[in-house]
């Protein structure tokens, strides 16, 4: 068997052994482990990469930022920033008809700022949100569907732990990819109302009544909130403004949190040792499955399969739109099977290299030189061009043509293909993360595996799981809207990075 044919062999074997319900991590270790021992034919390389591996995998200095975040996530469901945040978005929506439904959504969105974890901001605000859905009126399934989905908003919205796996895996800025997931979030969780409010139309028996609060009630429940937006202010704001790295601001928002939530009086010397113990035990669960997911990424590419899968695609002709729609219709596919850091670390050393060689036309070199040849020429026309040559710049410019050696020479600018292909090869990898990372974040809400549909569903034990999946397909809609949408106009995520 060639090294390729066990290359592709791996992938039935893994996915038997994750059916067989093995944890995603020792499925990957073991597939990588065994596959490396049959291709190099002795288990002393192997046994080397146990030693060498484990220390190369957990002394990534980017690595150390997904406990810090995680510990913060702890922090801020002590310290009472959900009740805040779901008291203040209720006070302004919850009279209108599916309010309070939205104003969960509304605190969804704003715990997931300071949180990072779709499975953590679900669980914490279900047990805010949910008795007051309930209280007020609202179905069992359409309650459970609404927290299911604004749960997803926690690894959409900034900080997101899933983002800096994929930005520790491509090589990529995770400060560009928080800042590039911004718009994104924000248009999820405006869908998720827009999608409440039509269903609410759709079914008016869903949804019950609340009465306006007073705006002086809605003005103090707002001042309240005042520990989340400096808390996010100061960690996504600083490292934006480059105060800080994404780990020194993950360490400043983890100890602003925790003084936020001592100074509330929730924070005992046993709470906090729950706390750490708990962002332990889930640092220690994403670390095996990162370190299971080295293993298997360095047997795949010892048996050269991402780069013959990438060959083959590139050889097949298809556009760069039509693989990327492949890719993310498999990411919606098996979403619903697997979670979402499993997909990532499993998927994205495979997938990755296919879209890289991929031509999305974002960087035209044309439009990048007439673009600095602008700014020179607004601050006045360079000493010693001539008037012949600056008639041929301005009208290269105007038949959108490349500027020549000598033009740019004369402009004094450098502007060459290489720096507009690493200019695309960012943007690529930017876009396409978000992409992956809204996809992913669907199959968390898709019926019949989704993962935040048992969290929530497990707090409501008198709401059949079927009527959440009822309720949840009218989300799930939203989001592959919205996907399109981001599909169709790569600039309204890459907007910030202009």
């Amino acid at each position: 068997m060639s090294m390729l044919e066990l290359g592709f062999w791996s992938f039935p074997v893994l996915l038997v052994l994750i059916f067989l319900r093995a944890p995603i991590g020792l499925a990957m270790m073991l597939c990588g482990i065994g596959g490396l021992w049959m291709a190099l034919g002795s288990p002393d390389v192997v046994l080397a990469r146990l030693k060498s591996e484990t220390y190369s995998t957990f002394s990534s200095y980017s690595l150390s930022i997904i406990p810090i975040f995680l510990l913060m996530g702890q922090f801020a469901t002590l310290s009472g920033m959900s009740q805040a945040l779901f008291k203040a978005a209720e006070s302004w929506l919850g009279h209108r008809k599916g309010g309070v439904a939205m104003a969960s959504v509304g605190a969804c969105a704003g715990f997931g700022a300071i949180c990072g974890s779709s499975l953590a901001t679900a669980a914490t605000m279900s047990r805010v949100a949910l008795p007051e859905l309930r209280r007020n009126g609202y179905s069992g399934g359409f309650s459970t569907a609404t927290l299911a989905a604004g749960g997803t908003l926690g690894i959409l919205i900034p900080p997101s732990v899933i983002l800096v796996i994929y930005a520790i895996l491509t090589e990529q800025n995770i400060a560009k990819l928080f800042l590039a997931a911004f718009i994104p979030g924000v248009l999820a969780a405006i869908g998720y109302m827009i999608t409440i409010s039509l269903y609410v139309r759709r079914h008016p028996e869903a949804a019950g009544h609340r009465d306006p609060v007073p705006y002086a009630a809605r003005v103090r429940a707002l001042i309240d909130v005042w520990p989340v937006l400096l808390v996010f202010g100061l960690v996504v704001g600083g490292i934006y403004l480059g105060w800080f790295t994404p780990t020194e601001g993950a360490a400043v928002g983890a100890a602003g949190t925790g003084l936020i939530a001592l100074l509330s009086g929730n924070l005992s010397w046993y709470v906090f040792k729950q706390s750490i113990i708990q962002t332990a035990v889930s640092t220690a669960m994403i670390f095996f499955i990162v370190l299971g997911a080295a293993f298997y990424n360095g047997f795949l590419a010892l048996t050269q399969v991402p780069q013959e899968l990438s060959n083959w695609v590139v050889e097949m002709g298809l556009s760069p739109f039509m693989v990327l729609s492949l890719i993310l219709l498999f990411y919606l596919v098996f979403g619903c099977l697997m979670d979402s850091l499993s997909m990532i670390l499993l998927t994205i050393p495979i997938f990755f290299p296919v879209i890289s060689v991929m031509d999305f036309g974002f960087v035209d070199l044309a439009v990048m030189q007439a673009d600095a040849a602008r700014d020179v020429l607004a601050a006045g026309v360079p000493e010693g061009m001539t008037q012949e040559m600056l008639a041929s710049i301005q009208s290269a410019m105007a038949a959108g043509m490349e500027l020549t050696r000598e033009q740019m020479q004369a402009l004094d600018i450098r502007v060459t293909q290489g720096m507009a292909n690493r200019i695309e090869a960012e943007w690529v990898a930017i876009w396409f993360g978000i992409l992956v990372l809204i996809v992913v974040e669907v199959g968390l809400i898709t019926p019949p595996v989704g993962m935040n549909l048992f969290i929530i569903n497990s707090m409501d034990r008198n709401t059949p799981m079927m009527e959440t999946y009822k309720a949840v397909i009218w989300f799930v809609a939203s989001d592959l809207v919205r996907v399109i949408l981001l599909v169709l106009f790569p600039a309204i995520t890459l907007f910030w990075l202009y």
